[in-house]
């Protein structure tokens, strides 16, 4: 699939009618998401035939584009149930076959790298500070190929530092910036929109290490 097919399917997929402020629900928009994941599977065949889980999945687009470039399986993963039945009719608008789970994404109970892609756009932190990080930590875990991920520009020293020393990373590549649309869905939201600068990330997670019995 050629990349503008991709994020032209993705453009007619429905996106939050009532936001939550709390939970930073933000769309991502089909430019964005559309290059994450050609990227992930063109440039390091992280996708098709692959187990990839959307953290944070909320309406559904980056699991949907999974699914498009031909991913084994999509498990899209929120802790809002309205977001899941958005994306849940999404991927029936689009026929394609996605798993997906209510939990708190620091809940999860997975053990050891069962997928083997992350894909996520996680809450910047402004509501809630690290948030970014623990979805960050949790993906290491539970990947055994890669995660992609969008994070502020301006935490790029931090992100790196911290997901190698502490979050069981054994590389952080910047691929891109990106440009971020903040559409105006807030109240305190002064202006129409807002290009915030975002870094495409793929962290490699270090392999898991068998135990003997």
């Amino acid at each position: 699939m050629k990349l503008k097919q991709l994020e032209t399917l993705l453009g007619d997929l429905q996106q939050f009618t009532t936001p939550k402020v709390e939970l930073e629900q933000y769309p991502t928009g089909p430019h964005i998401a559309s290059r994450l994941l050609y990227t992930a599977e063109n440039s390091f065949d992280d996708i098709s035939n692959k187990v990839v889980a959307d953290f944070g999945c909320g309406c559904g687009t980056l699991g949907a584009a999974a699914a498009l470039l031909g991913a084994e399986q999509v498990i899209g993963i929120d802790i809002d149930p309205q977001s899941l039945e958005i994306a849940s009719m999404n991927a029936e608008d689009l026929e394609l076959d996605i798993d997906f789970v209510q939990c708190d994404i620091s809940n999860l109970g997975w053990r050891g790298q069962i997928v083997d892609t992350v894909v996520m756009n996680p809450p910047f932190g402004t509501r809630k500070k690290g948030i970014d990080m623990d979805f960050l930590f949790v993906a290491l875990k539970v990947a055994s190929q890669a995660v992609y991920s969008l994070h502020k520009t301006s935490t790029r020293d931090y992100i790196k530092r911290t997901a190698l020393r502490d979050l069981n990373a054994s590389s952080a590549e910047v691929l891109c910036e990106l440009r971020f649309d903040v559409p105006q869905l807030y109240k305190f939201h002064k202006k129409k929109e807002v290009d915030i600068a975002v870094d495409l990330w793929r962290f490699v997670p270090k392999r898991s290490r068998v135990k003997d019995n």
